[in-house]
């Protein structure tokens, strides 16, 4: 790899710290910068950890150009913008002005400081892009344990295979999806304009060790967590209370992996955007869930059945990853079973630093 110093925005968070440690264990020589806000809950407890593996870090936050002084701007060939506001729900019973400003402000912030310096930038951008009512209207059919896309869909962009990066992006699709593809429209506008290099990888849910899960956003750790406990309750909500909305999923693993081909070869991806997820192949319902963390855990808990449908939610979405894939050969090494091993695993072996985080 061709860089020698890389600042990771959001850094302390699951994505961010995540990153950094599997950077820095394969690539020994690199320097690594974190800059974070802290402002999740369970992020403080990445700090230790990160600068075991000597990566700095920087407390500050993206919203604010002026934190970004504190790091030496020579020094970094590479960003990579992890943070985020990350709730679908973000701004839609209060203001949205935290989620804005970190999530395009922030994002523009970064891009500044890429133009500045003359870095390159991966943007971690996310599949609720797409808009939600074309989602939920399209062709699906409903099986014993879950829903299914089909093929011979009205719209381009779809199939059995999920959604491709060409799906129509005319409509609505949240006020946390807006920023996420207004920045995206943005940092293409700066590579074409000031010629930096970019690329945008739109992820569906990516989840692992060091998720500190809620209802809104992690719910792979969360509902794991809840079993694992087993002293709440949890809900399927909406669809009609039976759990069978999907969502595909990516370890932070295969993650990683996409993200090592990608800054070994930047020219290849620059300027481009791509679906980053499991597929159909790693993909699970509500129901699914359950049943997987039953068999884990050992343990059954209360789930609630309601039919009201929570704002902004979807009923499908499985990322159809074929441009990645068919350009690089890539596969996700991380199957259902074996990410919620490691998940059970974590929770377990820092079970007394994480009860008042995740029960």
């Amino acid at each position: 790899m061709k860089y020698k110093s890389i600042l990771i925005t959001g850094g302390a968070g699951f994505v961010g710290s995540n990153l950094a440690i599997k950077l820095r264990e394969n690539y020994s020589d690199l320097q690594i910068f974190i800059l974070d806000n802290l402002k999740r809950r369970g992020s403080e407890l990445n700090i230790n950890r990160l600068k075991e593996k000597g990566v700095e870090f920087i407390h500050g936050d993206v919203r604010n150009k002026e934190d970004f002084s504190f790091i030496d701007a020579d020094k970094i060939d590479l960003i990579l913008e992890c943070s985020a506001e990350p709730s679908v729900l973000a701004g839609v019973a209060e203001s949205p002005e935290y989620l804005i400003n970190t999530n395009l402000v922030g994002a523009v912030n970064c891009f500044e400081f890429a133009r500045k310096n003359g870095a390159d930038v991966v943007f971690l951008s996310s599949s609720r892009v797409y808009p939600i009512d074309e989602i939920n209207n399209l062709k699906i059919i409903e099986k014993e344990t879950r829903f299914e896309m089909i093929d011979g869909q009205d719209l381009i962009g779809t199939s059995s295979k999920g959604i491709a990066e060409n799906f129509p992006l005319g409509q609505v699709r949240s006020l946390y999806g807006a920023t996420k593809l207004s920045a995206e429209l943005i940092l293409r506008e700066y590579v074409n304009t000031y010629k930096i290099k970019g690329i945008i990888n739109r992820c569906g849910v990516i989840t692992g060790p060091w998720q500190f899960g809620k209802i809104d956003q992690g719910v792979i750790v969360l509902w794991l967590a809840r079993h694992i406990w087993a002293n709440k309750k949890l809900s399927y909500m909406g669809y009609g209370g039976t759990g069978k909305q999907v969502r595909d999923f990516i370890h932070i693993n295969d993650l990683f992996e996409v993200l090592k081909i990608q800054l070994d070869d930047f020219d290849k991806f620059n300027n481009k955007i791509y679906n980053i997820g499991g597929g159909v192949g790693n993909s699970l319902s509500l129901l699914e869930m359950t049943n997987l963390c039953q068999k884990i855990t050992g343990n059954k808990i209360i789930i609630e059945s309601i039919l009201e449908e929570r704002f902004n939610d979807i009923k499908i979405y499985i990322s159809d990853c074929s441009k990645f894939k068919d350009l690089t050969g890539w596969e996700c090494q991380n199957n259902a079973e074996k990410t919620f091993e490691d998940i059970y695993k974590w929770i377990f072996d820092y079970r007394a630093d994480l009860e008042n985080i995740l029960n």
